[in-house]
């Protein structure tokens, strides 16, 4: 971090709307958490079917998850989860190196894990096309059915001050929405194509709740 970006950083810390939205956000936590608590008590979840492949002329039916963001917090803890229910999951994230990482961590506790990976940009259209293509391209190979089950927007970002995409876009906007929209939108046909439901997951913030 330069002292351009220490300054600007040190700015945002020292402003009202900073303090709201962190005085908000964790009340909105606490809340969240109570009531999640108060639920577990008063109700108890079925444990679902664990998932197995079925071959087929198209290609072997084995559910197949996206998850951005995968590499750390929610989006590695969904990943985990969803491999130990019979899911090939496929990590999406910006560093290669976190994407190894998270998978061999993911091998460690689960040797029987069906991971694959791909580097994706949400802050670039031309890098969400690529790995649509990548996508296919690896379910052809894998001889795998054409098609998603489940996708999980979970990638996103806070950024202290205003930078811009390579379209124009700020940086947070277009990682927290519009990013996760063009993804989905993109991926449609995949997920139509699914013999079973397919579902969309978008994971967001607290912080919406003192807008």
């Amino acid at each position: 971090m330069d002292v351009k970006e220490l300054v600007e950083t040190l700015h945002f810390a020292c402003t009202a709307e900073f303090w709201r939205m962190a005085i908000f956000w964790t009340l909105s936590l606490i809340f969240s958490y109570l009531q999640l608590f108060a639920q577990s008590l008063f109700t108890q979840k079925p444990i679902p079917p664990r998932k197995t492949a079925t071959p087929t002329t198209t290609g072997t039916r084995i559910p197949v998850c996206i998850i951005t963001g995968a590499t750390s917090g929610l989006g590695a803890a969904a990943a985990y989860a969803l491999s130990r229910e019979g899911f090939y999951v496929v990590l999406a994230g910006r560093s290669s190196h976190m994407l190894l990482k998270a998978m061999d961590d993911i091998r460690a506790q689960n040797k029987d894990a069906l991971l694959k990976a791909f580097e994706v940009d949400l802050l670039s259209f031309q890098s969400i096309v690529k790995f649509k293509g990548s996508l296919q391209q690896w379910l052809l190979d894998s001889n795998l059915h054409s098609s998603v089950q489940l996708l999980i927007n979970n990638a996103g970002i806070l950024a202290t001050s205003c930078r811009l995409t390579a379209e124009g876009y700020d940086q947070m906007m277009g990682t927290n929405y519009i990013g996760a929209f063009c993804l989905t939108q993109i991926l449609l046909p995949l997920m139509e194509n699914s013999p079973v439901p397919a579902r969309i997951v978008n994971v967001t913030s607290f912080t919406h709740r003192s807008g």
